[in-house]
This record gives structure tokens, C-alpha cells and sequence, in this order.
């Protein structure tokens, strides 16, 4: 996969943590806080090559990520504390190619991007 990986977390600790695991794995990460300012980075420029979204934001719904996403062909991983059958089936539907409950291992979350990537799990 080529480009960046939007990050998309209001915790900033956790949002960290992505960022150095995938750049640690030798991709491009991008953070972000919101959910308005990842509707922003989406229409900002060329746009990323997978994001990464938290379902619950302050500021709205990460689903509305997803959808924005996929509207120009971006894959999305849903995150989320919330890991009810309901929820996640839910996250799928609208198009999330995966959904990641948290808390979740550094492998578990590498594998799922390196399988939404096209690359084969470590």
C-alpha cells in the first residue's frame, strides 16, 4: 500500500500508539482528533490510502467517516470500545472493510491493516 494512513481517535494516547505502530511497520500515518477534521483530511489533497476511525467521537458518529471514505474509494478499520454484535455488524454494513474492539493487541491491529493493505498477515 502506497500513501498515508489516516489515524482518526479523540485519545490522544491511543492515537499515538497507532501512529508509531504503523510507522514502526513503514507506513506514512496521518492524526487526526475528530471527525470534523477527518472530513476535512479526506477532501485535503490526494486522499489517504486506509483510515483507521474511532466509531464514537465527540463531535459525531465515525460511520459518517466511513461513508465519506468510501465514497473515493478508501478502506476503512473501525475502532471502537463498543463491541456488541450490533455495533460491529452495523460498522460492516456501512461499509467498513474492518472493526477492531477495543482494547486491542498491537498484533491484532497490525494484522487487520496489513490484511485490509493486501499484504499477508505477520
Amino acid at each position: 500500500m502506497n500513501g498515508v494512513i489516516l489515524v482518526v481517535d479523540d485519545e490522544h494516547d491511543l492515537a499515538v500508539t497507532c501512529q508509531r505502530l504503523l510507522t514502526r511497520a513503514g507506513w506514512q500515518v496521518s492524526t487526526v482528533g475528530s471527525r470534523g477534521a477527518a472530513l476535512a483530511a479526506l477532501t485535503a489533497g490526494d486522499p489517504p490510502a486506509l483510515a483507521i476511525v474511532d466509531r464514537h467521537l465527540p463531535d459525531g458518529d465515525g460511520l459518517d467517516i466511513v461513508r465519506a471514505a468510501r465514497a473515493q474509494g478508501t478502506p476503512v478499520i473501525v475502532m471502537s470500545g463498543h463491541t456488541s454484535a450490533v455495533n460491529r455488524d452495523q460498522t460492516l454494513e456501512e461499509g467498513a472493510a474492518g472493526f477492531l474492539g477495543k482494547p486491542f493487541s498491537a498484533r491484532d491491529f497490525l494484522n487487520m491493516v496489513r490484511t485490509v493493505a493486501g499484504q499477508p498477515p505477520a
